[in-house]
């Protein structure tokens, strides 16, 4: 008998397939409150369990006794409690890598529409306003050949530093949990403190997951040391920024602009002051919504998926568990 899953995600067919041809799949397009129950009485025989966002913590594996994996089709596993599944032996995945390119082009894109105001003279020149010579008021600012911070020089933030050293001749500089050789090799990247990188930087670019320990990382303080000049840049979590210290930054004019692809609520509320000012471009989390990377990302989720139940190692484990 085929082992059980349930992929809770709108994925391609040629993804439930691959899968349907070693398991037994249970499919919801989305969770909702319409079918959250039915959700919940096809987890208690569920094998394995793929999809991204869900809080899957020890209420929700009450309900799962014969749970063995549980794949995030994500890089982010900040909705995954790893030590209650380490602790009940089920495995846990994610999907490193294959959207790191994706994700670089966008945070390359916030950089540039921010810095150029182009989503603002977008607006300006589709509303009619534009009659004559562009007065300077309009202006942006320069990206080449600016100094970038990267906090977080992962995958991610390694490829952002390729195309920002290469494409720009840029500056690059970075702060991370530990010495990034390849970086500096690479792309002439140095290592700093957060302090002194917040102080040197043109673009600030928080590329960290979000842990205990990153939450509100960047907030009044750190937004105090940055230049009246500087550009914040977030693609990694909303959460890792104190929003409303950002807000006040925005405002104050601490910062000059921010390029945002995250925040602490999602979808954004539609009080949210960000949404109002001209100085912050706003994106829906699209940093890996390409067509080619959310395939390829659904597959890896998938092949972890299939290689677990069949009694093998997935390709991107994130716990040690005890077989």
């Amino acid at each position: 008998m085929n082992p059980k899953v349930i992929v809770y995600k709108k994925v391609d067919k040629k993804v439930l397939d691959f899968i349907g041809e070693n398991c037994e799949i249970v499919y919801f397009e989305g969770l909702d409150s319409g079918n959250y129950s039915q959700f919940l009485s096809e987890l208690r025989d569920a094998d394995g369990i793929m999809g991204s966002g869900l809080k899957i913590d020890q209420d929700l594996l009450e309900q799962a006794p014969n749970l063995k994996i549980v794949c995030n089709a994500s890089v982010g596993y900040d909705n995954l409690d790893v030590q209650a599944l380490t602790e009940r032996g089920i495995m846990a995945t994610n999907t490193p890598k294959v959207l790191n390119e994706t994700v670089a082009d966008t945070v390359m894109g916030l950089i540039l529409s921010t810095a150029r105001r182009m989503p603002e003279l977008d607006h300006w020149v589709k509303s009619g306003h534009w009659k004559s010579n562009l007065e300077e008021k309009w202006f942006g600012v320069d990206v080449h050949h600016k100094v970038l911070g990267i906090i977080g020089m992962g995958g991610i933030g390694s490829a952002v530093a390729k195309r920002a050293h290469f494409g720009f001749g840029m500056d690059i500089i970075y702060h991370n949990r530990s010495i990034n050789i390849e970086a500096e090799q690479a792309f002439g990247a140095t290592y700093y403190s957060i302090d002194d990188l917040l102080a040197k930087s043109d673009f600030v670019c928080l590329m960290t997951p979000l842990t205990p320990q990153t939450e509100k990382m960047i907030g009044k303080r750190e937004f105090a040391r940055m230049k009246d000049t500087a550009i914040f840049i977030n693609s990694s979590r909303g959460k890792t920024v104190d929003e409303e210290a950002l807000i006040d930054a925005l405002q104050t004019g601490e910062i000059l602009a921010a390029g945002l692809d995250v925040y602490v609520d999602e979808p954004i509320k539609l009080d949210n002051p960000l949404l109002n000012m001209k100085n912050v471009v706003t994106l829906p989390h699209i940093g890996s919504a390409t067509y080619e990377t959310r395939f390829d990302m659904a597959m890896l989720a998938a092949t972890n998926l299939v290689v677990a139940l069949q009694g093998e190692a997935p390709p991107t484990l994130l716990n040690s568990v005890v077989k």
